[in-house]
């Protein structure tokens, strides 16, 4: 299958380009840049210039292949509102160039990102899965995700914290395991699938805490949910704060996709990880 793959030079979509040649697919990546450009040939695959908001080329690039994988998004941006909004006019953009065709269009959730999301799931003749990824996603390479963050909060505020009793659990799933979940719903997912990918259904915050404290010899301590925001910071505070698994469900759901594509996660989980990957590079 030639699969058009957008975010293809990013965390996951770097592996997963790999991960879709290794099993005889053929990629063609969008990027932005010529450090992009070679970074995908050297992996095999094809290059598309153009940025989430060249439309043309996201037509163009939806156009030419058997299948989409969409994984760019704006992270960085610090309008959130402003993100959402390119990124849901770059899935019409690509939904209407593969509308009636019956090929597969692969998309990632985002928070708030409804919009975008039911764009993709209504398309006409098209098998449009949607994936939400735990929030946490770890592995080499990850230095913006959420366990970096934790690991900088840490250093400088001098204590490894976690909120309450620290039983509040954290869905993680390893970039190599959700590079194989999209591959795998590129390839079989049922139209109109949403699919949710967690190895670990809910890691213990407090148990993060500790092995980060460990390792920097810092002391492990609780604080109270009042306190979360001034000591994390207001988004990461608020997630510190939540038991993500209850709220997303996401020892049901993570069954359930496991189930329908025969998916198993394989690579490390997230504490045998931090252990392994977070201190040693």
């Amino acid at each position: 299958m030639r699969v058009f793959v957008t975010g293809a030079t990013g965390f996951i979509g770097s592996v997963l380009v790999r991960e879709l040649i290794s099993t005889g697919h053929q990629v063609v990546g969008l990027t932005r840049s010529d450090n992009g450009a070679t970074a995908l040939k050297e992996a095999g695959a094809e290059v598309l210039y153009g940025t989430l908001e060249d439309l043309d080329s996201l037509r163009l690039g939806a156009a030419a292949a058997d299948g989409v994988i969409h994984l760019a998004f704006q992270h960085g941006s610090a309008d959130f509102a402003a993100a959402l909004a390119t990124d849901l006019r770059a899935v019409e953009a690509m939904g209407a160039a593969l509308a009636g065709s019956g090929k597969p269009f692969v998309t990632t959730a985002h928070l708030n990102g409804e919009a975008s999301t039911n764009a993709v799931l209504t398309l006409a003749g098209v098998r449009a899965a949607v994936v939400s990824l735990s929030p946490s996603v770890h592995g080499e390479g990850d230095k913006h995700g959420f366990v970096p963050r934790m690991i900088d909060v840490a250093r400088t505020k001098g204590v490894s914290a976690y909120v309450g009793d620290g039983s509040n659990r954290w869905p993680a799933i390893h970039r190599l395991d959700a590079a194989r979940l999209f591959r795998l719903a590129l390839e079989t997912a049922p139209a109109g699938s949403r699919l949710y990918g967690a190895s670990d259904e809910g890691v213990p915050f407090r148990d993060i805490a500790s092995v980060i404290g460990r390792h920097l010899n810092l002391p492990v301590v609780s604080i109270s949910p009042e306190e979360a925001d001034a000591h994390f910071g207001s988004f990461l505070g608020m997630v510190a704060a939540t038991d993500i698994s209850a709220r997303l469900d996401m020892p049901r759901l993570s069954a359930q996709t496991q189930e329908l594509l025969s998916w198993q996660p394989v690579y490390p989980r997230l504490l045998p990880d931090i252990e392994e990957y977070y201190f040693n590079n």
